[in-house]
């Protein structure tokens, strides 16, 4: 057997909040103005109060709404696939486990979040959600979301990956969103998420019908990522599996890394991984400190690892990654030592990316491939020792609208110097 899935009356009822797990307990976010912890009223203008109140729980479980289930039961619980054939070809003694996040409407694990945030902000009587959006995969997630809910969505989209990626625009404005490429005012630059925050927010900031939406980085959208986590524990001990020996995801801001590697905080004995790109290496050489989440610094401060508000990374294919900082609680667990972090250039991704298409069948997206590429390392390594490690890494998204990153790939036109 190789795949393993859960019933739709299995779907997790609650959100694992890490919080209460951290070594060190996490430092608050300041104003921007007055460098003071915020408040929920500092909060207000951006979201709505269950999710500031959710930003700074420190209760171990929160409750899912039901109309939220509702709607993730459409593709809830996903899959644990073995990636057997994989193995295989590498010939490690190694178990290699994958998630399955792909099977999502929008297709990849950003709607895990995208359906409660739009979910709360429409109890509140907000109509209308403003976003950035990397690669547009998180952009994606949130039209299909605010769709359900009869919202209005205007999406930021950086501006290398709006001219890389149309049909991520065409997704989005099929589910009735709009989107436009950022920074507006400056069409020659390549844009960076911080700057497509700042348009989000600018935005955002005076309108009482709309609120600002993030796909990643604060503590709120982690915690519901963390369904998918939930479920694999539960579906490696269906496999036969205690617990895996390494959580592996990659890493931008650190949505789908806290949402797999979360509830395996707990267990000392799990190493857990994150992947990020050696041309936006913020764990592995950014510093730790506050910072701004955005460019022109509208947004509050946050204790992150960051390479600065003002760092514009290349214009890699894996938009997604391209951030200059990383979640606070996802960079506090690095500082304590409690997770790891490692940097891959584009070529050695995407020569794991079509190793793992030619034996599992499966193109991924090009942020799902970093995963995949420090997964192979480590059974690799596995072959070395000979130890047959459990191996779970998060498939967090297919790569169907990323065929032209393929394409360089394939045709030896991807710039090396670009990772």
């Amino acid at each position: 057997m190789t795949r393993w899935t859960l019933p739709p009356d299995k779907i997790p009822t609650a959100w694992f909040n890490v919080v209460p797990h951290l070594a060190t307990p996490p430092q608050p976010p300041l104003h921007p103005g007055t460098r003071e912890p915020v408040g929920p009223d500092d909060l207000a203008p951006l979201f709505p109060m269950a999710l500031i109140g959710q930003e700074v729980s420190a209760e171990p479980w929160i409750d899912i709404p039901g109309e939220v289930l509702e709607i993730l039961r459409l593709w809830r619980p996903t899959p644990l696939v073995r990636a057997t054939r994989l193995e295989k070809e590498l010939g490690t003694p190694a178990r290699i486990y994958f998630k399955d996040e792909s099977i999502s409407p929008s297709g990849s694990h950003k709607t895990n979040t995208a359906v409660p945030q739009a979910f709360y902000n429409a109890q509140e009587g907000i109509t209308r959600l403003t976003t950035e959006t990397g690669a547009g995969q998180w952009g994606t997630a949130l039209s299909f979301a605010t769709a359900q809910f009869d919202m209005d969505l205007k999406v930021y989209m950086v501006r290398a990956s709006f001219d890389q990626k149309p049909y991520r625009r065409i997704a989005i404005e099929t589910w009735g969103g709009e989107v436009v490429p950022s920074p507006v005012d400056d069409p020659s630059h390549p844009g960076s998420l911080g700057s497509a925050i700042s348009d989000a927010v600018r935005d955002c900031v005076g309108r009482e019908d709309t609120h600002y939406s993030l796909g990643s980085v604060l503590n709120h959208v982690l915690l519901h990522q963390t369904v998918i986590g939930i479920e694999a524990k539960e579906q490696l001990e269906l496999a036969g599996e205690r617990l895996p020996d390494v959580v592996i995801a990659p890493c931008g801001g650190g949505s789908n890394l806290g949402g797999i590697a979360f509830p395996f905080v707990p267990d000392a004995g799990v190493r857990l991984l994150a992947v990020e790109p050696m041309s936006c290496p913020t764990l592995t050489q950014g510093e730790f400190g506050y910072d701004f989440g955005d460019v022109e610094g509208l947004t509050p401060l946050l204790p992150m690892y960051s390479l600065g508000r003002g760092f514009i990374p290349p214009s890699i294919h894996a938009g997604g990654l391209r951030y200059h900082g990383d979640s606070p609680l996802i960079s506090q667990l690095v500082r304590d030592g409690r997770m790891e972090a490692i940097a891959y250039p584009q070529g050695k991704v995407f020569e794991a990316a079509v190793r793992f298409a030619r034996t599992e069948g499966r193109i991924p997206a090009p942020e799902c491939a970093h995963g995949i590429r420090a997964a192979i390392d480590e059974a690799l390594a596995a072959k070395e020792t000979g130890e047959e490690k459990v191996i779970l890494f998060n498939y967090c998204g297919h790569g169907f609208l990323d065929l032209a990153a393929y394409d360089e790939y394939n045709h030896g036109r991807l710039p090396e110097e670009q990772g």
